[in-house]
């Protein structure tokens, strides 16, 4: 079967597909669009997103991704900011009402019934670009900042991944993510690469896109660990899915921490382990654990160098094996910089890259992510929230912890456990105190269904900060 672009409305072969961006990039330099130019994309998945986004490529502008759900406002400052002179929108995507956006279906309706220019896509203009992809982080530790990607080298990080990961042309791949962050995009543009079936799902009801993704015969599905917890909750209650959930080869994981325990739930169900994965927006993806090497995060991609350092930040000076310290990597696809205030590239040090994660590797060069390197000091002990977390979740508890300062313990730790069964705090309180020492055990425990999520499918840490405190 030849590959095809699955949406809920439409179904076409790549080749079909192509034309239509095609005729997309004929209109975009209608509008006066062309290499070079800054625009402001912000539309929710769709079909229409991904014709879109290779159109853009295509003409060779400069892309600023920015996430559907953002408000109007804060839209409206980062577009200043990154001096973008033209918006294209989903008619979903919240907008001021001063601006004159261009709609997605405006685009396809021109585009309708043309014959395209140009034979087939090309991105050479967009790999040349210094700004070819800026990317809004999603501010989950601190205020969102535009990272500046070059083209090529965000294209080629990804023909390392696919290499790794094992993407194959056979594949039809089914990120239940938002396409306008790092993990959402890289799935989308590595189905082009590989010449490989993309089903765009809506991602945000898990059982409709399981039932979309088994009909299109979904062989690799990407996800969070919370889409993940909602995928084995349905299962569970609807055990016929499990039997048509096993043509799925891979189940892949990123853009937050897994615990083994939920990975384990998979093996049992499945036979197959969650794959974990290690990136970021500043430096693309990084490490892949894969079918032939289930281990952590697996290793590092060829041609990136990854060591851990300890208190003297030295890559010439890395831990041994299986101690803990701060990732470094040096990553040649890693971003140019950030755009500073005035909308001005900040250019990045492009040596070794200091990520505030915690890890260690294995004596195989597996790499094992443990949490943010951000103490607090509690009881005379430096402690690391994310560690805790890390520790409970061995004994079967998913739990995020929230530090608030107090004069006499210098911290009180709050920890917010999920758990849809909806067993009580004090059955967890038991659970995290069987594991935990006196000095590391939570001030109080908060029982939720399911943790808050950011737009990017992480556990929301701001609105955990916000429970902690109306307690």
């Amino acid at each position: 079967m030849s590959p095809k672009l699955f949406a809920k409305d439409s179904v076409q072969t790549l080749a079909e597909f192509e034309q239509q961006a095609l005729c997309v990039a004929d209109v975009l330099r209608e509008q006066g669009i062309q290499a070079g130019s800054r625009v402001l994309f912000k539309a929710s998945n769709s079909a229409a997103y991904v014709s879109t986004l290779l159109a853009l490529m295509h003409v060779g502008a400069s892309i600023v991704l920015l996430d559907y759900q953002e408000n109007a406002e804060q839209t409206t400052a980062i577009a200043r900011r990154a001096s973008a002179k033209f918006v294209l929108v989903s008619d979903d995507a919240p907008i001021a009402e001063d601006e004159t956006p261009v709609f997605l279906y405006e685009l396809l309706v021109a585009a309708g019934g043309r014959r395209p220019s140009d034979e087939r896509l090309c991105f050479d203009t967009w790999c040349e670009l210094p700004d070819g992809l800026i990317m809004w982080s999603s501010g989950s530790t601190g205020t969102p900042k535009g990272v500046v990607k070059n083209g090529g080298n965000f294209l080629r990080n990804l023909e390392r991944n696919a290499k790794q990961v094992g993407h194959t042309a056979s594949d039809a791949l089914l990120p239940l993510l938002p396409f306008s962050h790092q993990y959402g995009l890289s799935m989308v543009l590595i189905a082009w690469l590989v010449r490989c079936s993309l089903i765009i799902a809506p991602y945000r009801r898990v059982d409709h896109a399981l039932h979309m993704g088994l009909q299109c015969g979904a062989t690799v599905i990407d996800a969070t660990p919370a889409t993940y917890r909602s995928i084995h909750n349905i299962v569970r209650k609807r055990t016929g899915l499990r039997e048509r959930l096993r043509s799925v080869r891979m189940f892949c994981v990123g853009a937050a921490p897994l615990d083994q325990p939920l990975s384990d739930t998979y093996v049992e169900m499945f036979g197959l382990p969650l794959l974990d994965s290690y990136g970021s927006t500043e430096l693309g993806n990084v490490a892949f654990a894969t079918l032939d090497n289930p281990v952590g995060c697996g290793n590092v991609m060829e041609g990136l160098d990854l060591r851990i350092v300890g208190e003297d930040g030295d890559p010439n000076n890395p831990l041994p094996p299986n101690e803990l310290g701060e990732i470094v990597v040096l990553c040649p696809d890693m971003m140019e910089g950030i755009l500073d205030e005035n909308g001005e590239l900040d250019v990045a040090d492009r040596g070794w890259y200091h990520t505030n994660d915690l890890g260690y590797l294995t004596e195989d060069g597996n790499l094992f992510v443990s949490g943010r390197k951000y103490a607090v000091n509690r009881k005379g002990y430096t402690l690391y929230p994310e560690l805790l977390e890390r520790k409970v979740a061995a004994a079967g508890c998913s739990a995020r912890i929230v530090a608030l300062p107090d004069e006499r313990q210098g911290s009180q730790l709050i920890f917010f456990v999920e758990d849809d069964l909806g067993r009580d705090a004090r059955y967890w309180r038991d659970v995290i105190d069987g594991v935990l020492p006196v000095y590391e055990q939570p001030n109080r425990v908060e029982v939720l269904a399911n943790f808050p999520l950011n737009r990017n499918g992480k556990p929301d840490k701001k609105a955990l900060e916000k429970l902690a405190t109306q307690q």
